[in-house]
């Protein structure tokens, strides 16, 4: 597997910025020439194609501590609910936990709901929610409305914290993507997880997905997972959203996004990604992969300033996406 698009950390104050992105083609099927990837976006590990043409665009936010115009232009992806003239606006800012609707929309500097955006790995918009103790993860397909009002269901599966996501790109001329991200809270007692224990590979519907690499502050490494069923490797992933894996990588304290940029391959059974950590610390790593017709999500914690990124003990498991310490399956097209 080649290794040859790189992420760039940016860094101001000793920390960088950092989202998830990466430019696919237009839905499963044929795949256009991958765009190197943008922030606030999920990283997407591409079909093999053309090389990748350059699209970025630069980070949000601020860094920590100040609110000085050119510290706010790099803050990660995900950490404000306002940038570049635009707010997500929730609707629905305190669903109920289990099955509900949540709606939402893009307004623009003038307070108007956003209806143009640029059509990006097969979407105009990509939503996720993530519980606060990072134990729930939700990649939601939200559908929009003529007066830019977006609608997507949801299962949330008990009462507390979650980030609402946003990566969007307005079809205005000259706009850049942008991540946003909102508080949702879902009333009723809560009781926090602790956040799964670091280890190798975790188990989704029958599959096993072992990570493998390290993750190190201001290093670039590789993160590479790779994907079995009943221990016989899978070579025939399909093509989700014109790729054939996507990592959503979030920080434990603020979910920030952390900026990875995936490498070439083929179909199976590595997906490969390379990644740089802005500081030491923990974060939680969200794989998802299609085979058979249905998306799937493997859910890793791992520490950035350690040896290793994963544990040293080969048969430890995560259990991921319904497994008992964690809730990283749902995939809803609104």
């Amino acid at each position: 597997m080649n290794t040859g698009v790189k992420i760039t950390a940016y860094a101001a104050a000793l920390a960088a910025t950092f989202g998830a992105a990466y430019g696919v083609g237009k839905g499963v099927g044929p795949v256009e020439e991958p765009k190197k990837a943008e922030h606030g976006e999920h990283a997407a590990a591409p079909v093999p194609s053309k090389s990748a043409a350059a699209d970025g665009h630069a980070g949000h936010g601020e860094a920590a501590g100040t609110a000085a115009p050119a510290a706010a232009a790099n803050l990660p992806g995900g950490l404000q609910v306002s940038d570049g003239g635009y707010t997500l606006a929730l609707e629905t800012p305190t669903p109920a936990a289990g099955k509900s609707v949540l709606k939402f929309s893009i307004k623009d500097a003038t307070g108007r709901k956003v209806t143009a955006f640029t059509t990006e790995h097969g979407k105009e918009l990509h939503f996720i929610v993530a519980s606060r103790d990072l134990n729930t993860f939700r990649h939601l397909h939200p559908v929009k409305a003529a007066d830019g009002t977006w609608t997507t269901p949801v299962d949330l599966p008990a009462a507390g914290g979650y980030k609402a996501f946003a990566d969007f790109k307005p079809a205005a001329k000259g706009a850049k993507g942008i991540t946003l991200g909102a508080d949702l809270s879902v009333p009723g007692a809560y009781a926090p997880k602790a956040l799964p224990a670091v280890a190798p590979t975790a188990n989704v519907d029958g599959y096993q997905v072992r990570l493998g690499g390290t993750l190190d502050p201001g290093k670039a490494g590789e993160l590479r997972l790779t994907v079995t069923k009943a221990g016989r490797p899978v070579t025939d992933l399909e093509p989700y959203l014109g790729a054939y894996g996507h990592l959503v990588a979030l920080r434990d304290g603020d979910l920030a996004y952390l900026h990875v940029h995936p490498n070439e391959g083929g179909p199976g059974p590595d997906v490969s990604f390379t990644a740089t950590a802005p500081s030491a610390g923990t974060y939680r790593l969200f794989l998802d992969f299609q085979h058979e017709g249905k998306v799937r999500t493997a859910a890793f914690t791992v520490t950035a300033g350690a040896a290793k990124a994963t544990a040293p003990a080969p048969e430890a498991t995560v259990p991921a996406a319904g497994g008992a310490a964690d809730d990283a399956g749902e995939h809803t097209h609104g």
